[in-house]
């Protein structure tokens, strides 16, 4: 039997969270799994992951293949790290230790993140607001536009058309045979 660890689609329409399972390759994506691993919540932000490591590296060890995204989560969590840790023969204080060094540098990514994300808010609230002034200053310069006068009753009402048309060569005819 072939174990698969993948995501089973659960909740409400337009609104789905996933449960991570070890499941037979062969079953179809909502059927009968093996045990439940963890959860994925996509719609939250940020994003709500958990996962139970101990059961993830034992169906690992066992030979279980994670699907592209169970893969992409299990290296969010740092399961996958563990794991290849694990296959290198590393004791657990080496373990533990690379581990660490991995959740230091996963907390310095999320706070430049942050700050990133932060910097750019600011940027563009204070283009916004360079923006309005500008807009206000312009109509303060701006005159007013004269309004259009009232058409006399002796003259026609929109002169500007009967001089376009004056202007355009007349069509030559087709003679006739």
């Amino acid at each position: 039997m072939a174990v698969r660890l993948r995501l089973r689609r659960m909740g409400r329409k337009k609104k789905p969270f996933y449960r991570i399972i070890a499941i037979d390759g062969r079953e179809k994506r909502d059927g009968r799994y093996l045990e439940k691993i963890g959860l994925y919540n996509p719609i939250t932000d940020p994003c709500e992951l958990q996962i139970d490591v101990d059961r993830a590296l034992y169906w690992l060890q066992q030979g279980a293949q994670p699907s592209d995204t169970v893969r992409t989560l299990l290296s969010r969590k740092g399961v996958l790290l563990r794991f290849d840790l694990m296959k290198r023969g590393k004791s657990a204080e080496e373990i533990e230790e690379e581990i660490k060094k991995w959740e230091i540098l996963q907390d310095e990514r999320t706070r430049r993140l942050e700050a990133e994300k932060a910097q750019k808010t600011r940027e563009s609230a204070g283009a916004k607001e360079e923006a309005e002034p500008e807009k206000v200053e312009a109509k303060a310069e701006e005159p007013p536009k004269p309004e259009k006068a009232e058409a006399k009753p002796d003259e026609p009402a929109k002169p500007e058309k009967a001089e376009a048309k004056a202007e355009e060569p007349p069509k030559p005819e087709k003679a006739e045979a």
